[in-house]
């Protein structure tokens, strides 16, 4: 029986510094007000926040927010060019950061529109510092919780391919090897250290060896 390929190495992840991230959390302001969104920079420099960007559109802040990947970005929902409630929708299609909505109004069909485009808290204007910093906390608070969540499902389906993989490998180690359920499973783990492969990629080049001999029989 021929053990698979072993993959070819990777390469070691960059030990570089300026990788390490920042202490301090990074903000995107998007506000067409100018009086407004310098209010809203100075509240937050004063509570220790860094604010990396600043646009007086939606376009702009889509823009800013690929460019910095923030820890937040702050969008109002009236703004030229780009909405706020749809620059929110990009920026959280993408998973780029939490989205803090500002909003004159509080109507519930406008929150509504702003949670299911993605914003994870809003603030209603006018404001005070006292108002900022909770609502802040609560949107990366929601987005830390959404991440984590979808990577429990990612790594749960992910597991679920890799079962049902070793299963279907296990098969052909019996079929046409003659092992044991046990024993095909323990060569699929043995072979996994050995080669330095998940099981999973044991599991694919199994299939693959077996598939490939059967074309090959015609």
């Amino acid at each position: 029986m021929t053990a698979p390929e072993s993959p070819q190495p990777v390469d070691a992840p960059d030990d570089d510094k300026s990788h390490v991230p920042p202490l301090t959390t990074r903000v995107v302001i998007a506000e067409d007000e100018a009086l407004i969104r310098l209010d809203l920079k100075e509240m937050l420099e004063e509570e220790g926040y860094t604010v990396v960007g600043e646009a007086g559109d939606g376009e702009q802040a889509v823009e800013l927010a690929r460019e910095h990947k923030p820890d937040l970005v702050i969008l109002d929902v009236k703004m030229p060019k780009l909405d706020g409630i749809s620059a929110a929708e990009k920026i959280a299609e993408e998973g780029i950061a939490p989205v803090l909505m500002l909003t004159a109004f509080s109507q519930r069909d406008l929150v509504e529109r702003a949670r299911d485009a993605g914003a994870m808290a809003y603030l209603v204007k006018p404001f005070s510092k006292s108002d900022v910093v909770p609502a802040i906390e609560m949107a990366v608070s929601r987005f830390t919780e959404l991440k984590q969540l979808e990577q429990e499902v990612a790594d749960l389906t992910l597991r679920l391919e890799t079962r049902k993989l070793v299963d279907r490998a296990k098969s052909i180690l019996q079929t046409e090897y003659g092992l044991s359920e046990p024993a095909a499973f323990r060569w699929i783990q043995k072979t996994s250290m050995d080669r330095r492969m998940s099981m999973q990629q044991v599991a694919e080049a199994v299939i693959q060896d077996a598939d490939e001999k059967k074309s090959a029989k015609g």
